[in-house]
This record gives structure tokens, sequence and C-alpha cells, in this order.
């Protein structure tokens, strides 16, 4: 088989309708287009800003300039590991102000959630906003408690 032996399989190409060849075609005279208005005329169509006096498309999406879909009441946490708590002494009490004091936080209004990276060798009491399931296992394997604050 060679280049010039490859054919799309019979039935594959299918030829475009002939508009505008006479009225016995069903595509004849004015081509589907009705008679007279914006849509019978050449060339109409295919700009998104105009619309007939509606707001234009791109002007109607919600997202402010390059970013994108971003939910507007979206909560953002500060990520604390657990091997950032080290520093902390046995027995203290760890929670969003501590952690401010020890520049842990990136922003120290948010919320604070505990990732379970790390290891805890001494008992901590932590009180923070969220926690997942492995670093609430090791803080209570170390001795430790955990409690969700509002």
């Amino acid at each position: 088989m060679k280049l010039h032996d490859l054919m799309p399989n019979e039935g594959a190409r299918k030829a475009p309708k002939r508009k505008g060849h006479g009225i016995a075609a069903g595509q004849g005279k004015t081509s589907g287009r009705g008679t007279k208005g914006q849509g019978s005329r050449a060339g109409s169509g295919g700009n998104l800003y105009r619309q007939g006096g509606n707001l234009p498309f791109y002007r109607r999406l919600p997202f402010m300039r390059g970013e994108g879909f971003t939910p507007p009441n979206q909560v953002e946490y500060n990520e604390i590991n657990l091997d950032q708590l080290d520093r902390f002494e046995a027995g203290s009490v760890i929670s969003r102000e501590s952690l401010r004091e020890a520049k842990l936080l990136h922003k120290s209004g948010n919320p604070v959630a505990l990732l379970g990276r790390g290891e805890v060798k001494v008992a901590l009491t932590v009180q923070v906003q969220r926690v997942t399931k492995s670093a609430r296992e090791k803080i209570e394997a170390a001795g430790g408690s955990v409690e969700i604050v509002a």
C-alpha cells in the first residue's frame, strides 16, 4: 500500500449542500435564510460584542481579569504541618495566637488547618479549626489532644 492508495471509507465524506442552486433543490432562492431581516443578509452574526442592546457576552461572565472563576466566599486556610510544631514544648497549648507569635501563619486572620506531615514527639494540646485524620492520630498517639474551635 502506498500513500496514493489511501482513500476514506465509502460514505465517510459527504458532499456539502450547494445552496442557491434552483428552486427544486430545497435550498434555492433564499437558501434557507427566510426573507429580509438581519439573518438574511451576508456577513451577519459572528461578533460576540454586538448583541442588539444586550450586555455583551464576555462582560456577562463573572470573573475578574485573568483570574478565572474564583468562588467569592471561598475559605482560605493557613496550613500547618506536624513537623512545624517541633519548636513547642511538651504540654503547651497551640492556638492561632501561639502560631501567630511563632510566625507560622501566612495570613493571621485566616483559620488554621493542621496537616499530617511529620511526627510529634511530645504531648501537645492543639486548638485549630480543621485537622486531618492522620494528624489527629499522631497527636493522640503522642499523648496530646485536639480541639476543634470555631
